[in-house]
């Protein structure tokens, strides 16, 4: 029988937390051996004491310091806070003793990814395109980290992306994103929309199942850990 991935959640009492954990705890092949959350008093160090990975989901504040704490602690961590300085972290992860790994996702929405995918590919055959970004009031990054995700994306296969990125915050929204690219005599728009948080879930569970895979020590992007 094939030992299940045993994961520990930071982040645990918020809105995605809560239901990563309830994911978690539901999924074959896993089992939710830990939570954390300033909230509740939990403390990450019992949190990951016996876990393999460590799902992240607080804050830009909390969420370096607790990639490394779990690396340092030999257990992989996956974080899907953004808004943070991503080389200082791959810094701090590298200097780290042992080989556990950390994976960034800035979007767990398998949609999502395939949107910036599209997205690079339409940059190819248009000059220039504009992002728009939209979430909920409570979104503390902007622009989001999808959003800077999919402009470093579409620049380094040679497209352009025009600045700056646009980012709308209202109440009813969750997270959405258009890539509009324009040319002579039309338009191509590329948009996601996240409609409820559940869309997050299968991301989280595939990169928590999969982190062990990564030949790097540290990485960005759900297709990171795609096929």
């Amino acid at each position: 029988m094939t030992a299940k991935v045993r994961v520990a959640v930071s982040g645990a009492a918020g809105r995605m937390g809560s239901a990563a954990c309830e994911a978690i705890d539901a999924a074959e092949g896993m089992e939710l051996v830990g939570r954390a959350d300033p909230s509740t008093g939990e403390e990450l160090a019992g949190a990951i004491d016996s876990a393999d990975v460590l799902v992240d989901l607080t804050t830009p504040d909390a969420a370096p310091s607790n990639a490394v704490q779990a690396v340092e602690s030999g257990v992989d961590a996956v974080v899907g806070t953004t808004g943070f300085d991503l080389d200082d972290l791959r810094t701090r992860i590298e200097a780290c003793p042992g080989e556990a790994r950390c994976l960034v996702v800035p979007n767990f929405a398998i949609g999502a990814v395939l949107m910036m995918r599209f997205a690079v590919e339409a940059s190819r055959f248009f000059e220039e395109g504009e992002i728009v970004e939209m979430h909920h009031p409570a979104k503390l990054d902007a622009p989001s980290g999808t959003a800077k995700r999919t402009a470093e994306m579409i620049e380094a296969a040679g497209g352009s992306v025009s600045a700056p990125i646009h980012s709308v915050r209202l109440s009813g929204l969750v997270a959405h994103q258009e890539v509009i690219f324009g040319g002579d005599g039309e338009t191509l728009t590329i948009r996601h929309d996240a409609l409820d948080r559940s869309c997050f879930m299968p991301g989280i569970l595939l990169a928590a199942s999969r982190i062990g895979s990564l030949s790097e020590r540290f990485a960005v992007g759900l297709e990171s850990v795609m096929d």
